[in-house]
């Protein structure tokens, strides 16, 4: 007599990229903000005219 075990329900390929996510509040870390922040001064200091 054969043992036949049934197979479980497939699982969600995308729920562990998901889980992996960082979840919570939607809003930058402090380094995006840093990068955010360095790249307006640049931005504004090309657009001053040179220093005599």
């Amino acid at each position: 007599m054969k043992l036949i075990v049934p197979s479980t329900k497939p699982r969600n390929p995308f729920a562990p990229a998901a889980s992996r996510r960082r979840a919570g509040a939607h809003r930058a870390d402090s380094g995006a903000l840093r990068q955010q922040a360095q790249r307006r001064l640049r931005r504004e200091l090309a657009t001053l005219p040179p220093s005599p």
